[in-house]
């Protein structure tokens, strides 16, 4: 797979790039999708709580296999999909038994290929082989974790990630994330070796401002360009950067302001945050 740039016969096309890729042509598993409510940043009142979203192609929702809770049934990888929901592709497996199951698919893996999920001892950690965090070797590169056993895959989904196991102490297991954080998480999680397949997804340019609205978003206005009524930021002759730390309309800091709650449970299995320091507990 590579970026290709198109011929820039027209203006959007000038700047636009996409990935070459060989995925399939037909129509999803039907019995694997369901419709999806777009909520387009409204809540349950109607009201907007977050803004710039709306519009869009209508899609779809691929139900992902995040468990991979089948365990010792072999599956063979029958199609190579695009999936509007996420950036990384993903593959449809159909099992001996003849069920079918979207999964994201793993770099490097093509049609036909075998894959496995399993608990028992294996020899040969492959890419797509889905195992227990306590049976995986220190230093592989893995992708789709799960953060408590059996809740389903939460860590490195998205397109190009992957993180990597550092050691299994016990019933704690270490893995550093793909922003550089180092967390413990239950030996028992599993994770799926390998690295999340499409890593070209952020190398394309979308090329025009429509594109976007394909997506389902909408145009966003600086606040350094509106008036002092509208924003805080706004106002001044000429260009100005607003004078101050950039705020939200309603004055809440937007850059370096620490979002993460000290007191949420889970902090205490994180060793290092993803600045490199390391993470104070209450």
């Amino acid at each position: 797979m590579a970026i290709v740039k198109t011929k820039p016969i027209t203006p959007s096309q000038r700047f636009h790039s996409k990935s070459r890729q060989e995925l399939a042509k037909n129509n999803p598993e039907k019995s694997l999708t369901v419709s999806r409510h777009r909520k387009k940043g409204r809540n349950n009142y109607g009201r907007i709580t977050s803004r710039r979203r709306g519009g869009g192609h209508k899609r779809l929702y691929r139900i992902i296999d995040f468990r991979r809770d089948k365990l010792d049934i072999p599956a063979e990888i029958v199609s190579i999909e695009y999936d509007p929901n996420r950036s990384a592709n993903i593959a449809l497996l159909k099992f001996e038994d003849g069920e079918k199951r979207y999964i994201l698919c793993p770099r490097g893996l093509k049609v036909g290929d075998k894959l496995l999920s399993t608990n028992s001892p294996v020899e040969e950690f492959t890419p797509g082989l889905c195992v227990p965090l306590k049976m995986i070797p220190p230093a592989t590169t893995i992708h789709a974790i799960e953060m408590q056993p059996g809740r389903g895959a939460q860590i490195a989904r998205s397109a190009g990630q992957s993180a990597s196991l550092i050691s299994i102490e016990g019933k704690r297991a270490t893995i550093k994330l793909p922003s550089g954080e180092i967390r413990m998480v239950h030996s028992d999680c599993r994770a799926t070796v390998g690295r999340v397949g499409n890593e070209e997804h952020e190398s394309v340019s979308i090329g025009k401002a429509g594109r976007n609205r394909w997506k389902g978003k909408r145009p966003r206005v600086r606040g350094v360009a509106m008036n002092p009524v509208d924003h805080p930021m706004g106002g001044g002759e000429a260009k100005t950067s607003g004078g101050g730390h950039p705020v939200s309309p309603w004055g809440q800091l937007s850059k370096g302001f620490p979002t993460r709650t000290k007191s949420k449970p889970s902090n205490s299995m994180i060793l290092v945050r993803r600045n490199g320091k390391k993470f104070k507990r209450k």
